[in-house]
């Protein structure tokens, strides 16, 4: 069998398992070792011996110690109520204007983005927080759906994002590690909250049944300075911990798995401050956190398996041949690459989509003379719009399971097609503005 036949025969033996509905994981397992014992002539003792090798090599890989130190800084911080006081916070600071109330969401889930990388997380305490509240005070059912949904994927984009820890202990390069996309990521996150909130002001402005504003009544319930008061008081403890995270980062004072050390210790003080912290608490989010990160090592293994047997094949090279060899403008390469990694957002996890395309994308895109950096932030950008795109996005179900009585997907599909196409928008700003993606990293760890 050709190597051009064995790619495409590979690709949909994937695609076919995938949507039979088998666990991700052992599905690019089992293919890889299907294709595998095709390729090596059926030699079981060489498949095993690469197998070994690869999920030794994974084990090994000190970055990816910071995973289950993120998930557990992440499952504590859940516990902790920490986003809960900022949201009362702002709900007067910001409830008098409108749409006011889902702006203060956008900035909860941007705080709770910089200390948190896990998405359930943010989604589900602000659907559980702040949706019974939006709803009865007025804001439209699909508005409010989309803006939760939206701003508790921040998480993912938005370091310290599990993410980036993934993406760089994949690649190796310098270029792509996980402090320069930790530094790299900051700009683009924080563009994207802002589209959201640009996208809210403006809308619940031109039509104020959307989002209305809170009562005069209750909004003048406090003083100018007992608001400031209040905000700083629930934003100054995440402040420090994102500080202590990302600043020992940045000043080049901790490795992102040091940091992430200090990030779960940092999460415990945190708990503790809001009288949290106890035995339950440290127990479930122990098991939470094994359960996340057994999760994420298998499709870890299970994907770097499959690319492993899909490059070694020669997969890798018919793509390279087929792209480049097109003639086509790099651009629309590019442009090809990125709709690609969009498509297979709306059926599989980020995780393994990135398993899967970044060992055969990423020569790619050097060889066009993208900055391997550059071209990084992009796919994470558009890996977020995985969690929004329907039929299989996350976020949209961690919403609907959360949701009041009455919500139905329909609502919920409605309400985030707006945001995704904010999501696309700041892709395309990102590729007219490449130092937003390059300027910090280069700030912080030079060239």
């Amino acid at each position: 069998m050709s190597i051009e036949l064995m790619t495409l025969a590979m690709f949909g033996t994937l695609i076919l398992a995938i949507t039979l509905g088998h666990p991700l994981a052992y599905t690019l397992a089992a293919v890889a070792a299907l294709f595998g014992l095709i390729d090596n002539g059926f030699s079981i003792p060489m498949l095993f011996d690469m197998f070994a090798n690869n999920a030794w090599g994974l084990m090994e890989n000190y970055t990816l110690v910071a995973i289950p130190l993120f998930i557990l800084m992440a499952q504590i911080l859940d516990r902790s109520k920490v986003s809960d006081a900022l949201f009362e916070a702002l709900y007067v600071v910001l409830g008098s204007i409108k749409g006011g109330l889902g702006l203060a969401v956008v900035v909860v889930c941007t705080v709770f983005a910089a200390t948190t990388g896990i998405i359930g997380a943010s989604v589900v305490a602000m659907g559980l927080l702040a949706t019974p509240t939006l709803i009865k005070k007025g804001y439209q059912k699909e508005l409010t759906a989309g803006i939760i949904c939206a701003a508790g994927t921040l998480g993912i984009l938005i370091p310290p994002s599990i993410m980036m820890v993934v993406y760089g202990g994949l690649t190796g390069l310098k270029e792509t590690s996980v402090g320069n996309l930790f530094a790299g990521a900051i700009l683009p996150g924080l563009i994207l909250a802002g589209l959201y909130f640009i996208y809210i002001l403006i809308r619940c402005n031109l039509n104020p049944t959307l989002g209305p504003p809170i009562s005069k009544q209750e909004a003048s319930t406090y003083t100018a300075g007992q608001k400031w008061a209040m905000t700083l008081k629930s934003l100054m403890p995440p402040l420090l911990l994102i500080l202590a995270v990302m600043g020992t980062i940045l000043a080049g004072i901790a490795t992102p798995t040091e940091a992430a050390g200090l990030g779960a210790l940092g999460s415990m003080v945190l708990a503790l401050f809001n009288r949290k912290l106890n035995f339950t608490v440290l127990k479930e989010s122990a098991y939470a956190t094994l359960r996340t990160t057994a999760m994420v090592m298998m499709l870890f293994i299970g994907g770097k398996f499959f690319s492993t047997v899909f490059l070694g094949m020669g997969g890798g090279d018919v793509v390279a041949d087929l792209l480049i060899g097109s003639g086509l403008n790099r651009w629309l390469i590019l442009v090809i690459m990125m709709f690609i990694v969009f498509i297979m957002g709306m059926f599989i996890d980020w995780a393994a989509i990135l398993l899967v395309t970044v060992p055969i994308f990423m020569p790619i895109a050097m060889e066009l003379g993208f900055d391997p950096l550059w071209f990084s932030l992009l796919m994470c950008v558009n890996l977020q719009t995985s969690f929004l795109t329907p039929p299989f996005g996350y976020a949209l179900f961690y919403f609907k399971g959360v949701a009041p009585e009455g919500y139905t997907m329909t609502h919920v599909y409605k309400g985030i097609i707006p945001f995704v196409f904010l999501q696309i928008i700041s892709m395309v700003i990102l590729c007219l503005f490449p130092a937003l993606a390059t300027w910090l990293p280069k700030l912080f760890f030079g060239s």
